[in-house]
């Protein structure tokens, strides 16, 4: 027993635990790309005559004899690494020529290896020549009965063409495949100029070329891999959006991102969809067969937008994949992180010393070769004495011995091999008179049979020896100039480039993409939100509706049955926050872009499917957010009974999937609207009634979500609260009534400003022209008469002459126009029609479409439209306006 201590032990065990894994098992060799497993393989295969044009075998013989002589494992871990040398998803130049089962790209796995059989491919092959020339060096196998090639001689640039992936101890490897047609050329233009920099390689070389095709997106990415050894590339599946009949489209997925597999795309989508993480996706059909491996088929709801949903896909499913580069390789048996740049230079230099030690060993052969056909050349010139000696002796050593005495005249010694050969001969034997044979050459001349005295044979050896000459003096050339070697080089990279060479398949995009939010790939518009009565909700772009002349028809904006007209409209950005308000005092939260697309005519969809919303719960307002860092600003809610409170912002930018608390409603109350306020604000409240109060918004403190608020106006019996907007000095506030009559009325200076005149009769003074600042909680001032021919007050909106509003009815009519054809009138009137509407329809909604939606073709589609007479009834009402107050 020996004591040591721990520590010592187990660093020294795990070290060479750790390089055993490093050296011998997970990381390939930056000479032929590929791992001991991989290597020994293949030269197992070769040891069987595996090669191309030889008929395959079953891979359990492969597997077996690969297990039994080289790699010291069962073969059923050998297996795996044999099929994946034969799967075209997989390596970009196949080492293995299948036939069988070998699994699919799918997923689905290979099968047995006792159903399968094997080859060598053309490519292996090229790899293996030259093996048996002393190219390389050979190591004891692991039973130390026969040797095993520590490399392969390997024309053919594998590490860059086929890639590699492994994880050593503390380190890993993750090489990309490349196109091999662009990698040979990359090596033949470093070899021309050693000082190529990367940029001159890339002109080449531009990227990876992954063997299942896709797009990456982005050159940043490859250019840093490229320069330092290690990156990350963004690699899209080739996705097209077409379109179907009756509006709907669909995606086409032709190519998935590298080392992805069919089937398991298909199960995450489904996934997401069931998820409710992606809204769109109606269906998902594998279409894939042996023609196209990948073809998925992803039909889309009618109301989806094909952009949105493909954008989602990349982010959320396996159809965009992160691909590490880590340029870690073994040189000279240790791992080094390379530029690419140093990977072409590592396998220069590996041809190099290959082809030298193949010269070297060729010279050295057709020396030997040379040698003994002089022999030859010479006992056939001397034959005679020759046949003498032989059989005058009485064993086969003596006769040896004896041939080896006798001596050769150099005259005779010309004749035989010529001026050329005799030259050579002298050259390396020295002038002398005469010449002796040696050992080697003797043992031919006894091996010699008594056919090879004819003329012809000793034509042939002849022949032969000039043959040699020639080979061993451009073996020497070769070995004398280095710029031959690389010529050699050069030409086999094109003898590869020929057979082996095809087009690129992965495309690389312009398109970067880093920490790039979903909107960021989603043009900016201003889109036209509309909720109906039963929650069908849609976005259409505002440029849908063109501008009109006031008192016009509108244009149909919605299929509604009668009993389900339209509540709700809203303008909005796409990129904006969506908060939204409920009648029941609670907040959702939705994007713009997220919201389905759908024509002008079109129902919508259930907010049911978007939003989880209670069973007797609605929408009450919808609030564009882009930013809730916002100090002292502030969401104003008013509730149908005339409560008002104040929350800060920041309160409502993290509500939950299920919403979260706005405002505590009493009993029979409901939330009506919100609005966002600021320091110095005022807003103003308007009831069914047409009463209004302006009040500043210190007036009400700031409270806590989950809190009632205050009184912001004293209603009368049967009143409610209709709307609430804020106060703009320089704006007006237009009020419409549910049978088309509306007004534009001055809001007038507030406080600040001087408006400091006590609340009086609301039909006293000039004040009458505008609406001037009170305390909250009084019973306000009048806005506009509810009389028979007006009705109640439907809605309320700020606007300015160089904005346009949108009115919607009941039965689902649009109608835009311009907001100055509306009249500038005091509050205490009844105001002009704005909308002619059927005697059977009412106006339910206006909103304000922002002056900068007021386009130029709006604008030309207004100017084109004839002006209409202005209605009886709309001049009855101007005149029943009366004087201002």
């Amino acid at each position: 027993m020996i004591d040591l201590p721990i520590e010592d032990e187990l660093r020294d065990s795990y070290l060479t635990y750790a390089m055993s894994v490093i050296v011998s098992r997970a990381l390939p060799d930056v000479r032929d790309g590929l791992k001991p497993s991989q290597r020994r393989i293949l030269v197992a295969m070769n040891d069987l005559n595996l090669g191309p044009g030889s008929k395959r075998v079953k891979c359990a013989k492969i597997s077996g004899d690969t297990s039994g002589n080289y790699h010291p494992h069962g073969e059923s871990v050998i297996y795996p690494t044999l099929v994946r040398m034969a799967q075209e998803w997989n390596l970009r130049s196949l080492l293995i020529d299948k036939q069988g089962n070998f699994g699919s790209i799918a997923g689905l796995p290979p099968a047995a290896m006792r159903y399968t059989e094997a080859r060598l491919s053309a490519v292996a092959a090229a790899m293996l020549e030259d093996l048996k020339l002393d190219t390389v060096d050979y190591i004891p196998t692991y039973d130390e009965v026969r040797t095993e090639p520590t490399v392969l001689p390997c024309k053919f640039p594998n590490l860059l063409v086929n890639g590699s992936g492994g994880i050593a101890v503390g380190m890993a490897t993750s090489i990309p495949p490349h196109n091999p047609t662009e990698v040979c050329e990359a090596v033949i233009r470093l070899i021309d100029n050693p000082d190529l920099t990367i940029a001159e390689i890339m002109e080449v070389m531009p990227g990876p070329d992954f063997p299942t095709g896709g797009i990456i997106c982005g050159r940043s990415g490859i250019i840093r891999g490229y320069k330092t050894g290690r990156s990350t590339i963004q690699v899209r599946a080739r996705c097209t959006i077409e379109e179907m009949k009756g509006g709907r489209s669909r995606i086409i997925v032709s190519e998935i991102p590298y080392q992805q597999y069919r089937d398991r795309v298909v199960e995450k989508i489904a996934a997401l969809v069931n998820g409710d993480r992606i809204k769109g996706i109606s269906a998902i059909r594998d279409e894939s067969d042996l023609k196209e491996p990948v073809r998925l088929v992803i039909e889309l709801k009618r109301d989806a937008d094909p952009d949105v949903v493909l954008n989602q896909l990349y982010q959320f499913s396996p159809l965009q994949d992160s691909f590490s580069v880590i340029l870690l390789a073994l040189v000279d048996g240790k791992p080094r992180e390379l530029t690419i740049k140093e990977m072409l230079q590592e396998f220069v230099r590996h041809r190099v010393t290959v082809i030298r030690r193949r010269t070297q060993f060729l010279l050295a052969r057709a020396r030997r070769r040379k040698h003994t056909v002089e022999g030859l050349l010479l006992a056939l010139a001397n034959i005679d004495e020759i046949i003498k000696t032989i059989r005058t002796s009485r064993t086969q050593s003596e006769a040896k011995q004896r041939l080896m005495q006798i001596e050769c005249p150099a005259a005779l010694m010309q004749r035989a091999l010529g001026d050329e050969g005799f030259g050579e001969f002298v050259s390396e034997r020295g002038e002398a008179e005469s010449y002796t044979l040696t050992s080697v050459q003797t043992d031919a001349i006894l091996r010699m049979t008594l056919g090879q005295l004819v003329n012809l044979e000793q034509e042939k050896l002849a022949g032969e020896h000039a043959q040699l000459l020639s080979e061993i003096g451009e073996y020497v050339s070769i070995l004398a100039d280095q710029q031959k070697i690389y010529d050699i080089i050069k030409a086999d990279l094109q003898e590869v480039q020929r057979r082996f060479g095809d087009r690129r398949r992965t495309e690389i995009s312009t398109e970067e993409l880093g920490n790039i939010d979903l909107e960021d790939l989603i043009a900016e518009e201003t889109m036209v939100v509309s909720i109906s009565h039963r929650g069908y909700i849609k976005r259409t772009p505002a440029t849908t509706y063109r501008a009109q002349r006031r008192g016009g028809k509108g244009l149909k904006g919605a299929k509604v049955e009668d009993e389900d007209p339209i509540e709700h409209l809203f303008v909005a950005s796409t990129h904006a926050y969506l908060l939204f308000f409920t009648t029941a005092g609670k907040v959702y939260w939705q994007k713009v872009y997220d919201l389905p697309q759908l024509s002008r005519d079109s129902r919508g969809r259930a907010v049911v499917n978007l939003l989880q919303l209670a069973e007797d719960e609605q929408i009450a307002e919808c609030l564009a957010i882009r930013d809730f860092d916002q100090p002292g600003h502030f969401i104003m809610m008013a509730t149908k009974e005339g409560l008002v409170k104040k929350t800060s912002l920041e309160s409502y930018s993290r509500p939950k999937r299920g919403g979260i608390i706005a405002i505590k409603l009493r009993e029979q109350d409901h939330l009506v609207d919100a609005a966002v306020v600021g320091p110095g604000t005022e807003v103003v409240l308007v009831t069914a009634f047409g009463m209004a109060i302006r009040f500043p918004e210190s007036d009400a403190r700031s409270m806590g979500r989950n809190t009632s608020g205050v009184k912001g106006i004293n209603l009368a019996d049967g009143d409610s609260i209709v709307g609430m907007v804020v106060a703009d000095p320089d704006a007006t506030l237009l009020t419409v009534c549910e049978k088309g009559y509306g007004k534009r009325t001055p809001f007038g200076p507030n406080a600040a400003n001087g408006d400091d005149a006590a609340e009086g009769d609301e039909d006293s003074g000039s004040s009458g022209a505008r609406y001037r600042t009170q305390k909250r909680g009084g019973k306000g001032l009048r806005d506009i008469r509810t009389s028979e021919r007006n009705g109640n007050v439907v809605d309320i909106v700020r606007v300015t002459d160089e904005d346009e509003i949108l009115m919607m009815t009941a039965k689902g009519k649009i109608q835009r126009i311009a907001a100055r054809e509306i009249n500038v009138i005091g509050r205490n009137t009844q105001g002009v029609r704005v909308m002619n509407l059927d005697s059977d329809d009412q106006l339910i909604a206006v909103v304000r479409v922002p002056a900068e939606e007021n386009t130029i073709d709006a604008a030309a589609d207004a100017a084109e439209t004839p002006a209409l007479p202005e209605p009886a009834e709309d001049v009855a009402g101007a005149e029943e306006q009366g004087p201002a107050e």
